[in-house]
C-alpha cells in the first residue's frame, strides 16, 4: 500500500524521498525491520492474552530431560509470525504481483488450517486435534491453487533477453529489464541443482502425454512439495527455537535466489534463468526472516510461547510456494535438508518398527526416539545445544545451495 502511495506523491509532488520506495532492496529492508519489530514488540502482548485465556500447551510425557516443565506454555504463537509476515508485504509489496498474492493466500490458508489444530487442541480438550484428512484436503487445496495458478496465469513466465550487450550496459539498474529486447515463454522449466545443464521440463516426465495435459503432472508436483515441505516444519517444531531458527536460514537462501533470478543482469552474468516479477517476492522473503528471527526472541531456550500448527504448517507452505515460484524446487532436499532430516527419521523409525514387529514379533528401533532432535535429547544433550548444532547444519546446507549457482 505504502509502495502506491509514495509512486503517487512521488509523481505528482515530487515529494523527497518518495522514490526510494521504486527500489525493490529499500523495500525489502523495511519490510525484514518492521516484521522483527512487529513480532518484539506485539510478541509479549500476545503471550499475555495466551496466559489470560490459559491457551497452554499440553505436555505428553515422553521421558526427556526439562519436558513437563514446559506444560502450559501458551501455543498458538504462529498468529504473531503471521502478522509480521503479512503487514509489512501488504504495506511494501505491490499486490498485483502473483507471486505476492500466491504468497499471501499460502500463509492465510495454512495458517488458518494450524488454527482450527490448535484451537481443537487446547479449547476442546482433544489431544489429536484436527483430524489428518483434513489436514490433507486444506494441503491439496492450496496445491492445487498454486499449482494451477503457477502453470496457467499469463504473469509467471521465464524471460529470454535477446540482447546481450543491452544487458552489459543495464548492470546496477533496479529494474533494467525495461529497456531490453525480449521474448516472455510459458514454461515448466525448474532448476536441476549440480548439473552444468541445469534446467529440465516437467513435460520431458510424460513424453508419452500430450503437451497439453502436463499440467496435471505439474499440479501434482506442486500439491507433492508443499504437503511434504509443510509437514517437515511440523515434524521439526518439536524443541525451543528449531523450527523458527531453521526457517529463517532457509528463508534469507530462497530471498538470495528470488533476487538474482528476478534480475536481468544478474540472471545473465550466473546463466540462470530470468523470471520478471519475482524480485517484488523478496519483500515478502525478508518479512518471512523477519519474523522467524523476532519469534526466536520469546520462543528460544527457555520457550516463552510455541508457535503450534498455526505456524509450522504455515511456515512450512511458505518455504515450498517460494522455491516453487523461484524454480528451485528440486532443491529442497538440500536447502531443507534439516526439514527432510526430520521426516526420514520418523519414517525410517516408524517402517523399522513395523517390519520388525510383524517378522520378530516386537518392534525394534533405529533411534531412541524419533523425530531425531529427540533422539539426541535421549542421549542427554541439551535442547540448546541440539538446536544451535541443527542451525549450524542449516548454515551449512545454505551455502551449498547458494553454491550450486556456479557449481555445476
Amino acid at each position: 500500500m505504502l509502495y502506491y502511495l509514495f509512486t503517487y506523491l512521488d509523481k505528482h509532488y515530487n515529494l523527497p524521498g518518495a522514490g526510494l520506495f521504486q527500489y525493490i532492496s529499500f523495500r525489502a529492508g523495511i519490510a525484514a525491520v518492521l516484521s522483527l519489530l512487529i513480532t518484539i514488540t506485539y510478541g509479549n502482548k500476545l503471550i499475555s492474552f495466551l496466559r489470560r485465556k490459559q491457551v497452554g500447551e499440553d505436555i505428553r510425557d515422553l521421558g526427556l530431560e526439562g519436558q513437563m516443565q514446559k506444560k502450559g506454555t501458551p501455543t498458538m504463537g504462529g498468529l504473531i509470525i503471521i502478522a509480521a509476515i503479512l503487514v509489512p508485504t501488504l504495506l511494501m509489496a505491490k499486490l498485483d504481483n502473483v507471486y505476492v498474492i500466491l504468497l499471501i493466500a499460502t500463509t492465510v490458508w495454512l495458517g488458518l488450517i494450524g488454527f482450527l489444530d490448535d484451537y481443537i487442541k487446547v479449547f476442546k480438550k482433544n489431544k489429536e486435534g484436527l483430524a489428518g484428512r483434513f489436514k490433507i484436503v486444506g494441503q491439496v487445496t492450496i496445491g492445487l491453487v498454486v499449482g494451477l495458478t503457477l502453470y496457467f496465469s499469463e504473469h509467471v513466465v521465464v524471460r529470454h533477453v535477446t540482447s546481450a550487450n543491452e544487458v552489459a550496459t543495464s548492470v546496477m539498474k533496479e529494474e533494467p529489464e525495461t529497456s531490453l529486447k525480449y521474448e516472455d515463454i510459458k514454461s515448466t522449466k525448474t532448476t536441476v541443482p549440480f548439473f552444468k545443464n541445469n534446467e529440465f521440463d516437467y513435460h520431458q516426465l510424460t513424453p508419452w502425454l500430450n503437451e497439453n495435459y502436463t499440467w496435471i503432472v505439474y499440479t501434482l508436483i506442486v500439491i507433492l512439495i508443499i504437503t511434504a515441505v509443510s509437514n517437515g516444519a511440523n515434524i521439526t517444531d518439536g524443541i525451543d527455537g528449531l523450527a523458527a531458527g531453521t526457517s529463517g536460514i532457509i528463508g534469507l537462501t530462497l530471498a538470495i535466489f528470488a533476487y538474482l533470478s528476478g534480475r536481468v543482469d544478474f540472471s545473465h552474468y550466473l546463466n540462470i534463468m530470468y523470471i520478471p516479477n519475482l524480485s517484488e517476492l523478496v519483500i515478502f522473503c525478508t518479512a518471512f526472516v523477519g519474523a522467524c528471527l523476532g519469534f526466536l526472541w520469546y520462543n528460544a531456550y527457555p520457550a516463552q510461547v510455541f508457535m503450534g500448527d498455526t505456524g509450522s504448517l504455515a511456515l512450512g507452505g511458505i518455504i515450498a510456494v517460494i522455491a516453487l515460484a523461484v524454480r528451485k524446487e528440486l532443491m529442497i532436499p538440500v536447502v531443507c535438508g534439516v526439514f527432510l532430516i526430520e521426516n526420514i527419521s520418523v519414517i525410517m523409525q516408524v517402517s523399522y518398527f513395523k517390519y520388525t514387529k510383524k517378522k520378530y514379533g516386537e518392534g525394534r528401533r533405529i533411534f531412541l526416539m524419533s523425530p531425531l532432535h529427540h533422539h539426541f535429547q535421549k542421549k542427554n544433550i541439551h535442547e540448546a545445544k541440539i538446536v544451535t548444532r541443527f542451525w549450524i547444519v542449516g548454515i551449512l546446507l545454505a551455502i551449498i545451495s547458494l553454491a550450486t549457482l556456479k557449481v555445476r
